[in-house]
């Protein structure tokens, strides 16, 4: 008589129940993780701003996103916080988290320089424009430097 190691099983034999259980959570965990997520994520506050209420999808028309949107693009968002910035500490560290952000958000590489510039204007307003030009970086093809000198100018 030959023993074998392997179980034997029967030829169409679907498995017990913890088999059923288990191939029914296969199918329906990660359902259940997408909708418990996506829900989670309609009551996070991105705006950073300690408001009481919870604004969710649901709640906002397609129309005034839109609208928000576009009077506030990326770009934009970006020059007022770097102007901010600007207020708080020296061109060279702002310089520096603009490369930060363009390196991060490449979409917004085609703004590099005119955000550049703009900071370039704004220092040579806060410190005289050889102060300013002496923060002056190879950021967006020295647009800062650029930006400097026609104030200056």
């Amino acid at each position: 008589m030959k023993h074998s190691t392997n179980p034997q099983t029967r030829r169409g034999h679907r498995g017990g129940p913890a088999r059923r259980i288990g191939r029914t959570l296969a199918l329906v965990l990660p359902v259940v993780l997408v909708l418990s997520g996506t829900l989670a994520v309609t009551r996070v506050n991105w705006t950073g701003s300690p408001s009481s209420s919870v604004l969710t999808a649901s709640d906002v028309s397609s129309a005034e996103v839109s609208s928000k949107a576009a009077s506030r693009a990326p770009q934009d968002v970006l020059r007022d916080q770097l102007m901010t910035e600007l207020q708080e500490k020296n061109p060279g560290v702002v310089l520096t988290d603009l490369q930060r952000e363009i390196n991060g958000r490449p979409s917004l590489a085609k703004h590099c320089s005119s955000i550049a510039r703009a900071l370039g204007r704004a220092a040579v307003r806060m410190y005289g424009a050889s102060r300013a030009q002496s923060y002056a970086r190879p950021v967006c093809d020295t647009s800062f430097a650029s930006g400097v000198l026609a104030a200056h100018s």
